[in-house]
């Protein structure tokens, strides 16, 4: 590969994130090897290397033991959810709600989005949110088992502001996080959705699919949150570095 305005790396690296963009590698697919990538840029190793590690740290792949690079997102890192969707609604003067559905520990059924992202055990968290007493989304929440070893229902207050996950995976599970990235997308809204969020079957909503991450770019927890559209609530705010403890994290 030539180039002679940019380093060898960061034009691999522009090449690697423009087959994303163009569809050439959707998620949960597995890169080209090491090898296999610096044979066709003709470049090293090293700098083949390079370049992944600046996507991993973008949150585009993750690197898998043993089982190379995987694209995590299409999306580049969001701001946008890392905002507290129980602190906006108390901030305007209104009532949240999370009526517990279920908890699956571990997951029986694992979309395969949520696969790609994840090695291991996975435990699913069903939650309707609402909002002066009106369903306005469906959150389904994804989490290595063993971060949430034995949660339960007594975990996942339905009222207040400790309703929130994020305080509840922070204090409660000493979990940490510092950034997150997001797909939105339209959909139609199957039976099961329609009916909990009170729409018509078929009618057109929105998906929000969050990915956290920690420190080390490991992913700790996926959010899919099914919104009645349009979207009535300011979420372009952004959050401070989530730690445990901290107030401050995504939509939900």
């Amino acid at each position: 590969m030539e180039s002679k305005s940019v380093p060898k790396y960061q034009a691999v690296h522009d090449e690697v994130l423009n087959r994303l963009d163009t569809g050439m590698y959707s998620v949960g697919t597995r890169l080209p090897t090491e090898d296999a990538l610096a044979k066709s840029f003709d470049v090293s190793r090293v700098t083949v290397r390079k370049a992944l590690d600046m996507l991993v740290q973008s949150g585009y792949v993750t690197a898998r033991q043993g089982s190379g690079y995987v694209v995590s997102t299409l999306s580049p890192p969001s701001s946008t959810c890392l905002v507290s969707f129980t602190d906006q609604v108390i901030g305007e003067g209104r009532i949240p709600g999370a009526k517990l559905l279920g908890i699956d520990a571990p997951a029986k059924s694992v979309p395969p989005e949520v696969a790609a992202v994840f090695d291991g055990e996975l435990t699913l968290i069903r939650r309707l949110r609402t909002v002066d007493g009106a369903p306005v989304m469906l959150v389904r929440t994804w989490v290595p088992s063993h971060l949430v070893p034995d949660i339960s229902a007594a975990d996942l207050p339905e009222t207040g502001q400790n309703q929130s996950i994020l305080r509840i995976l922070g204090r409660r599970f000493k979990m940490q996080w510092t950034r997150a990235c997001e797909v939105i997308s339209s959909l139609i809204a199957d039976a099961e959705v329609a009916e909990l969020l009170a729409v018509q079957p078929n009618a057109p909503i929105l998906s929000q699919a969050c990915t956290a991450f920690d420190e080390d770019q490991k992913p700790v927890f996926y959010d899919q949150v099914f919104r009645q559209s349009p979207i009535t609530y300011n979420l372009d705010k952004s959050a401070p570095t989530r730690t445990a403890g901290n107030s401050a994290g995504t939509s939900v």
